[in-house]
């Protein structure tokens, strides 16, 4: 609990009254590698703090490929943002790609939280900012950025999860084939 504690507090200052709050609607559990902390189709109702672990976004087309969204590395925030606020079936299923541990939480919970207490609905909004910052740059650099750029961005951001996912996974998410990436990993070592 001491870890959700520190990485809640370094988003938004939070009084001892409303870490008191926090502490007691976080309940700790577990996800093994390949559980999914929320599904396609269903309807999402909790967040989580993830303490350890690596947990993918992603979608799958028409076709049956999947592409890997979002990397979600602990300490993290993870959960359907989207289908949370809008109340609707989920489209971006979250899975473990590793053991993970979690701190869940009932969104309902925050939620009613937040109505009285400026602290936690600050602290959801600047959570909510993070995610769409992100999710903003993500956008730009795939369309702005050459496949290398991107890599060496994903290197910087995420030190270490090359040695903890499939190299599909990290391929996906760059939208390249493994191939490519291969290459691109290929050359980078050269170059260092």
């Amino acid at each position: 609990m001491k870890n959700i504690i520190s990485f809640l507090k370094n988003i938004s200052p939070l009084s001892a009254q409303t870490l008191s709050l926090v502490e007691s609607v976080f309940v700790f559990d577990e996800l093994k590698k390949g559980d999914y902390f929320v599904r396609e189709g269903e309807y999402a109702n909790e967040i989580a703090f993830m303490e350890t672990g690596v947990v993918r976004a992603f979608y799958t087309n028409k076709q049956g490929k999947e592409y890997n969204k979002t990397f979600f590395v602990g300490p993290a925030i993870i959960g359907s943002y989207a289908a949370l606020i809008s109340k609707e079936k989920n489209r971006l299923p979250q899975q473990a790609l590793s053991d993970c541990k979690i701190w869940r939480a009932k969104f309902e919970v925050i939620e009613k939280l937040s109505v009285n207490n400026y602290e936690v609905e600050h602290l959801r909004r600047k959570i909510a900012e993070q995610f769409f910052v992100g999710n903003e740059k993500k956008q730009l650099e795939m369309a702005l950025l050459e496949a290398k750029e991107r890599y060496l961005i994903f290197k910087t951001e995420h030190p270490g999860i090359e040695d903890l996912i499939p190299q599909y996974h990290i391929a996906s998410y760059l939208g390249i084939s493994p191939t490519q990436l291969s290459r691109i990993r290929q050359k980078a070592s050269v170059n260092l």
